[in-house]
């Protein structure tokens, strides 16, 4: 071999792994009429594709990572995903009503409501210590809505009138629900009509779906009241507000008669249960906060009488305030815990679930319309 050819392969050795590949990939020219040894160009051509193919089979996996996802891809529905008690014809039924592939949209009426069954039917096969951890998590967390609104009236009240500072402050209300709804802690009034769902539908029993709801209340109001002893006394020796701010506060939500705070009450659940509905109708976290927001913060604005909130509310005031006694507390518990959950359940899990089952049946007269003209074709 001449000294030309041994000079090139030295040098090629000494070259670095992409330069190596480039010049492997361009047909050596002979020199001094030697034959040189050829690399192949197809066989590398084909390793730059399976590195390409790599590269972008990486990036797509990185981006889809990332993006936010429904509770379940209702157009990926298998038959599997649905419960057994449903029989295959309305399996298929469902499966082709709740069908949502097109992200350029917004959710169809049925997607929503087969995802919030599926999401239910999740939590009903939940362990009891798992929901009692997050319900009694979301009593704590829906506190911090309560701490803020105090800590800004109190603010407020010694500059502007006291309907005015409430008002203001009001619009506070809404950070504890986004921290919960966001962080998917079980929350009563948000699943009052999410686990009634199941039931409507003949897929879980009654006694169950009333265990799962003593549960989450239970949770709610342990996590509650403890966030009141605690965090309410802290914020007391922070000098953040007053006993006397605490004893209004409460007396705003308890200074009417029984039948207004039943009905101020439904009206809460009513729209609590829309805001469960719109955050699963939603395809992305900012729409799910902005949603929340706008929802919850009309329910403080309005002054309405929420179940998990007012316990806080009620019950530091009587730890810490001078107005409201334990009588006075336990007859407003019951009265609003009934009429959130009449608000979410007839209101909204009801007539919703109702206008599905008739798209559902709709559905399935058309096919089999389609069928007996097929059939009448072949003969």
């Amino acid at each position: 071999m001449s000294q030309d050819t041994e000079h090139d392969h030295d040098s090629q050795a000494n070259r670095p792994n992409d330069e190596r590949v480039n010049a492997s990939t361009t047909p050596p020219v002979p020199k001094d009429n030697h034959t040189l040894e050829k690399s192949s160009p197809s066989k590398d051509i084909e390793v730059d594709k399976e590195a390409d193919d790599t590269t972008d089979s990486h990036t797509n996996e990185t981006s889809d990572s990332g993006a936010d996802e429904p509770i379940k891809a209702t157009e990926d529905l298998e038959n599997d995903d649905l419960p057994e008690e449903i029989s295959d014809e309305d399996k298929e039924t469902i499966k082709k009503v709740a069908s949502d592939d097109n992200l350029s949209q917004a959710k169809s009426y049925a997607s929503i409501l087969v995802e919030q069954v599926i999401h239910a039917k999740e939590t009903f096969e939940r362990s009891l210590g798992s929901l009692f951890t997050s319900a009694f998590t979301a009593g704590l967390e829906i506190g911090i809505s309560f701490f803020m609104i105090l800590s800004a009236f109190a603010l407020l009240n010694d500059v502007i009138p006291s309907r005015y500072a409430m008002v203001l402050s009001s619009l506070l209300y809404p950070i504890g629900f986004i921290i919960v709804v966001i962080g998917q802690s079980l929350l009563f009034t948000e699943q009052t009509s999410l686990l009634s769902l199941p039931v409507l539908n003949k897929i879980e029993p009654l006694h169950k779906l009333l265990r799962l709801w003593g549960i989450v209340i239970a949770g709610n109001i342990v996590g509650g009241c403890l966030f009141s002893a605690l965090m309410v006394g802290l914020g007391l020796h922070m000098h953040l507000f007053t006993d006397h701010a605490i004893d209004v506060y409460a007396e705003h939500i308890l200074g009417f008669e029984w039948w207004v705070i039943f009905g101020s009450a439904v009206l809460a659940g009513w729209m609590m249960g829309v805001a469960a509905w719109l955050v699963t109708s939603a395809r992305d976290t900012l729409s799910r906060i902005v949603l929340v927001t706008l929802i919850t913060g009309s329910i403080g604005f309005l002054g309405l009488h929420h179940s998990i909130v007012g316990n806080i509310e009620v019950f530091s005031a009587l730890l810490y305030g001078n107005t409201v006694s334990l009588w006075r507390y336990l007859v407003f518990l019951v009265v609003v815990f009934v009429g959130n959950t009449v608000g979410g359940v007839v209101f909204v899990a009801v007539l919703k679930n109702r206008t599905f089952l008739f798209e559902v049946e709709k559905v399935k007269e058309q096919a089999a319309e389609a069928r007996a003209k097929m059939d009448r074709r072949r003969f």
